[in-house]
């Protein structure tokens, strides 16, 4: 059984992995773990084509399902809500700009870390 310290590492670690990621990839970080009340965005990032609010699921191995199962519709609801927030708060640079909804997975198995990308993974018609 792991530990609340192992789950918050774990997810730290899945993070900072995601974010590595996404520069990669050519995105610039604008926020990490912005917060809403309640409401929280694991990263938001923003490349050429718009800002990105990206939720990271992270696990190690074995796993029942793969990380990115695990953000249900009401996980889309909560982040699209803090999304929402955040654009109503964003400076003038950002509110004219789309706006994406992404999942990276982080696979955590000592030295090997997979990362897979899902770039508009969902489209919160719901707000």
């Amino acid at each position: 059984m792991t530990t609340d310290q192992e789950r918050k590492n774990t997810g730290k670690n899945g993070e900072d992995t995601a974010c590595r990621f996404l520069m990669s990839k050519g995105h610039t970080i604008i926020e990490r773990n912005w917060r809403l009340g309640h409401l929280e965005v694991d990263i938001i990032s923003m490349d050429r084509a718009g800002i990105h609010f990206v939720e990271v699921k992270t696990r190690r191995p074995p796993m029942q399902a793969d990380p990115q199962e695990s953000v249900t519709v009401q996980k889309q609801k909560r982040i699209a809500a803090a999304a929402a927030g955040y654009m109503a708060t964003a400076g003038r640079q950002y509110r004219e700009m789309e706006c994406m909804f992404d999942i990276v997975s982080v696979v955590l198995g000592g030295e090997e870390i997979e990362v897979e990308y899902y770039p508009e993974a969902y489209i919160p018609i719901f707000i």
